[in-house]
């Protein structure tokens, strides 16, 4: 076990759903303790939070940019940071913790342009700071198995992928009071995208962190449904990866009847693997002989590197905030191994900046190709 270390966090104040789920989820193995943050644009706002968390008075902020300059500077400064803002923040919250020599952990999308999320990619490598990107669904040990199935070849060479997110939440034109709706709707907050970017990505993401396929090309439609809506809702892609298999990407937002329904189905020549975020606790493999696996968590048949993040036996429920903790226990781990000069880059399990810069390159491919009429457009 190594040093319990502190953090702090950017955004999730009061009634903030995804803050919130960030602090439990890395409050599940203790090996971290927030200690200061600036939860909202009004301190008044950041102040009733930091009370409720028990963070000390002083080290609450006004501003990210006050708190990155005075956490960087005290002798007990906190060692890695979490954004959670709206997207449109991410890049100048990001830039200013690096910039302090401070570690960076970010929502995804990463940044609203892909110049953004490559200049965080080049500043992060030059400070040699560790940043992590929460692509949450990848961190189910169901899903980590998975990517060791595939990159053993015991499925062949993949053929062709079907990813879908299908959610219903936002099918309807009035969503006043629907704070999570409003900003995800809203340009000057989300960017160029809605659907596509908060749960396309994560479509994208998953995929490649299952089949380490990387994508040479796609054409997308990215449509607007609702009335007055003034972001895509309902997008579709198709893709070409870079081995020759090919790919369906389905995300949506008003699909009635739908909660959070991010489906993988990955064909390969040799058989094929199905899995649903809905239902990590299992997944399921066909093989070339016909025969039909059902594989659960908890049991001999997950292999060694992804059981080492199974928390409770079989039968006893794990989650997203299970899979989100495994990635920042593996951050913490690494934040550890690098202050002690034992870290080396095999040791990352988590989704990197890479990852991020991957998921906005996917962005700006996609809405270059809706755009232009829906065209393929190379990666």
């Amino acid at each position: 076990m190594g040093k319990v270390l502190n953090y702090g966090m950017v955004g999730g104040g009061p009634g903030a759903f995804i803050g919130d789920a960030h602090r439990k989820a890395i409050g599940l193995d203790g090996k971290a303790r927030i200690v200061a943050g600036c939860f909202s644009r009004s301190f008044e706002n950041t102040f009733a939070m930091g009370e409720a968390l028990g963070i000390e008075k002083e080290r609450l902020y006004k501003n990210y940019g006050e708190m990155a300059a005075k956490e960087a500077g005290r002798e007990d400064g906190m060692d890695f940071v979490v954004i959670v803002t709206t997207n449109y923040a991410h890049y100048e919250a990001c830039r200013a913790f690096l910039k302090a020599g401070i570690p960076v952990v970010c929502e995804k999308p990463l940044t609203v342009t892909l110049e953004q999320a490559l200049e965080l990619e080049k500043l992060a490598n030059e400070k040699k700071l560790l940043f992590m990107v929460t692509y949450v669904y990848s961190g189910h040990v169901t899903a980590m198995n998975i990517r060791e199935i595939i990159a053993a070849g015991e499925i062949g060479q993949v053929r062709t992928v079907m990813g879908e997110y299908p959610q219903g939440w936002l099918a309807f034109e009035d969503i006043k009071g629907n704070k999570q709706g409003e900003w995800r709707t809203d340009p000057a907050q989300s960017g160029n995208t809605n659907a596509l970017g908060d749960i396309g990505t994560h479509i994208e993401n998953t995929v490649y962190r299952m089949t380490g396929l990387k994508i040479k090309r796609l054409l997308a439609r990215m449509d607007k449904v609702v009335p007055g809506r003034t972001l895509d809702d309902n997008s579709t892609v198709m893709l070409e990866f870079e081995n020759g298999a090919t790919g369906v990407y389905w995300a949506s937002q008003i699909a009635i009847g739908h909660d959070n329904g991010l489906r993988i189905r990955i064909y390969g020549s040799k058989g094929s693997i199905s899995w649903f975020q809905e239902q990590p606790e299992v997944f399921h493999m066909a093989k070339q002989d016909g025969s039909l696996l059902e594989i659960h968590r908890g049991h001999g048949a997950i292999k060694q590197a992804a059981a080492k993040y199974t928390r409770l036996p079989s039968g006893h429920t794990e989650g997203w905030f299970e899979a989100m903790g495994n990635f920042y226990s593996n951050y913490i781990d690494c934040l550890n191994a690098q202050r002690n000069g034992v870290f080396t880059e095999e040791m990352i399990e988590y989704p990197t900046v890479v990852d991020g810069v991957d998921g906005v390159r996917f962005i700006e491919a996609c809405l270059k190709s809706s755009a232009n009429g829906n065209v393929w457009v190379d990666f």
